[in-house]
């Protein structure tokens, strides 16, 4: 399979990390742990007008949706089969952006996959055949990109103080920060935390633990002997143990069956291996 990206210019680059595109030949059937990021993604099939979500207790059932999905923030793991990635379109978000272009509080999308239509009618048909209809890549990745400034909310700015947040917490992720940065910005607890739900979709402390869980994810990946106790205090955990507690939380595995069982990507781990 070939991965390609694409970094949009602003004003997009300030809410949307990258544009991607997974194509290739048929794949054999391997379901995997999709772990959370805290961010949104925009999926689009560019094969099959349909994308299968499984359950995450039942791996076996599967949850149907149009070939065009809003992937909300999550906090939890999700089920998918690469099977059905053989030609996959996307959008990945930056903590907050998906807000500006779905006209929806991110809260709204907390856990859950949407169909796009839903928010944006009638349009997704079009876009999707016009998509398909395109021949190169960076003509699709042009081509999603004028759809999500056609849609974009005016003026096309994050509020100030989730900004502030968002680079508090990018530079000290362990959660005690919270209250220092609402003390910094002047607002009650209760009210930057529904600022916050409603921009970035979690709230302030899940956001900071999910974030803390993928550094420390990608600080595994870095090296090649994992030191479990070093770790867990550099990505800003209390101890070991409350590592290991949001590890399960996260993707239901210990740090011992993740290491055991992943695969060429640090948040996607085949359930069969």
């Amino acid at each position: 399979m070939l991965a390609h990206a694409y970094v949009p210019p602003p004003p997009l680059a300030d809410f949307v990390a990258l544009f991607w595109l997974y194509e290739g030949g048929p794949l054999p059937p391997t379901k995997e742990r999709a772990l959370p990021t805290g961010t949104t993604e925009l999926v689009i099939n560019l094969r099959a007008d349909r994308l299968v979500i499984y359950d995450q207790q039942d791996h076996a059932r599967p949850h149907l949706f149009p070939g065009a999905l809003i992937c909300g923030p999550h906090a939890e793991y999700f089920v998918i089969d690469r099977a059905d990635q053989e030609a996959i379109l996307g959008v990945h978000f930056k903590p907050g952006g998906a807000r500006h272009f779905f006209r929806h509080p991110a809260g709204d999308f907390r856990n859950a996959h949407v169909a796009l239509e839903t928010v944006w009618g009638g349009r997704v048909g079009e876009l999707r055949e016009r998509l398909l209809a395109t021949p190169t890549r960076q003509g699709k990745f042009q081509l999603l990109e004028q759809a999500l400034l056609a849609q974009a909310t005016r003026p096309l700015a994050r509020h100030p103080a989730v900004a502030f947040a968002l680079r508090e917490f990018r530079r000290r992720p362990d959660v005690p920060t919270i209250a220092a940065v609402t003390g910094q910005l002047g607002l009650s607890a209760r009210r930057f935390g529904q600022l916050f739900s409603d921009e970035i979709g979690l709230t302030p402390k899940l956001y900071c633990r999910v974030r803390r869980f993928q550094g420390l994810l990608h600080r595994i990946e870095q090296g090649r002997r994992v030191d479990w106790p070093g770790l867990a205090l550099s990505c800003g955990y209390y101890d070991q143990a409350h590592c290991i507690r949001d590890f399960r939380a996260f993707s239901g595995l210990n740090p011992t069956a993740y290491l055991a069982r992943r695969g060429d990507h640090p948040n996607h781990v085949p359930l069969g291996r």
